[in-house]
């Protein structure tokens, strides 16, 4: 059930407002856009005698940002509450969580790990304010790969030992083989993923795994991509390293999640192949780690950004806009500004970043084709018959990505599905 068929909304009509739709460069001229039944309506549909009246005053009205990256069980909450707290308490974070992402303009996310397909259908409800969100329920790692986080001394679970506290929430399935990767899609599928998620390469916020480890055997990757291909969807992977990256894109995944420690011929192979790089704009300072090994991993990875952005650039990867933000509530608003540093930092022109993070994301989305539960109308455009999840925004943000890094002043209105959820226009 869509949002919009759980939770019908009133018409409205948006007068006096330049439109960037998604797709091209130009801001149109000042026009009217017309929602109704949570969708664009055709140019010059009459609207209805009921039809909430907004005047835009000339601001400039987008698509929804989208993020392709995001961990909405896990952003919420500290490391504290995530390994202490009764479960409980990281479900109410998430949600809180939701209604923040949503009033910083992000009107859909592609969940990349955690049991939140529950948290979707309640915000799809209208119960609660959210994102739309594409899950991808538990993340799947080997022992010892980048989502096992049992102890040290505990032995594999498949010789019986203790479920880690993460495993045990949802977060992850650890599995060893191709019967046990096989059974770990499906579980994931079953409890609701659109797409999955799986470790192939090392991580920074795990201890036990160097940044250059391969994780997967070709056989376990392919048996990963043959379950999620036998219900329509595809498997995303983690990986930094160009040796894990061609092993995955030779098992048949078609995203890649981080890539920032690629070589230049492995992403020109991304374009070649025309797998997506997932890939986010992070800076030394986003993270922070105790340890001086988990710190040294993450400057090797930030080193790696500029690199990576511009071959993809250069070489025409297809590339999606994600923040992957978790275990720090306070910083999530971070969310914003990095998007805006794909203008200011890294050297994307506005536009570019915005089809990034509108048309392009929700490209990548569709990937997940039956398994997509927000199938009844395009979404990351404004077009007649997508979905009308809108910004309208104080100034030009086709000039001035700066804009929609502080969206608390410069996000006028915030819509999703034609329902309003913010509307500073007095």
């Amino acid at each position: 059930m869509t949002s919009s068929e759980s939770h019908p909304s009133l018409p409205v009509l948006i007068n006096d407002v330049r439109v960037f739709d998604g797709v091209h460069d130009e801001v149109s001229a000042t026009r009217s856009v017309y929602v109704a039944d949570g969708r664009i309506a055709a140019e010059g549909e009459t609207p209805a005698p009921e039809a909430e009246v907004v005047d835009g005053g000339g601001r400039v009205l987008m698509p929804g940002l989208s993020d392709a990256h995001v961990h909405m069980f896990m952003a919420g909450s500290t490391e504290e509450e995530f390994l202490h707290a009764p479960a409980g308490t990281v479900h109410y974070n998430a949600l809180t969580e939701a209604g923040r992402m949503l009033l910083r303009g992000f009107t859909t996310v592609r969940d990349m790990g955690g049991p939140v397909t529950a948290l979707r259908r309640a915000v799809d409800s209208g119960r609660f304010p959210g994102p739309r969100i594409y899950p991808s329920e538990g993340m799947i790692s080997q022992t010892s790969g980048h989502g096992d986080f049992s102890e040290i001394h505990d032995a594999a679970v498949r010789f019986g030992g203790p479920e880690s506290r993460i495993e045990a929430t949802g977060c992850v399935r650890v599995a060893d083989g191709r019967d046990r990767v096989l059974a770990a899609v499906r579980e994931q599928l079953k409890r609701g993923a659109s797409q999955i998620k799986l470790y192939a390469g090392g991580g920074v916020c795990s201890r036990h795994d160097p940044l250059d480890a391969q994780q997967f055997t070709p056989d376990e990757l392919r048996a990963a991509v043959e379950a999620a291909s036998d219900w329509g969807t595809y498997v995303a992977a983690h990986v930094y390293n160009s040796a894990g990256i061609r092993r995955a894109v030779e098992a048949g995944i078609r995203s890649i999640e981080h890539g920032h420690l690629a070589n230049e011929e492995t992403v020109a192979m991304l374009a070649r192949k025309g797998v997506w790089l997932s890939t986010q704009p992070w800076l030394e300072s986003d993270h922070h780690y105790p340890d001086p090994d988990r710190a040294e991993k993450n400057r090797q990875v930030c080193e790696g950004v500029q690199r990576i952005y511009a071959w993809a650039r250069t070489y025409g990867v297809k590339l999606a806009f994600g923040t992957d933000l978790f275990l720090s509530p306070g910083e999530t608003h971070r969310q914003s500004e990095m998007f805006a540093r794909l203008s200011g930092h890294f050297g994307f022109r506005p536009v570019e970043a915005l089809r990034m993070a509108t048309s392009g994301n929700a490209e990548l989305f569709r990937s997940c084709g039956a398994r997509d539960p927000y199938k009844g109308a395009r979404l990351g455009v404004i077009e007649p018959g997508a979905w009308a999840d809108l910004l309208l925004v104080d100034g030009d943000p086709t000039r001035d990505l700066g804009l929609l890094a502080d969206p608390g002043k410069n996000l006028a209105l915030i819509m999703k599905g034609g329902r309003i959820h913010k509307n500073g226009l007095g």
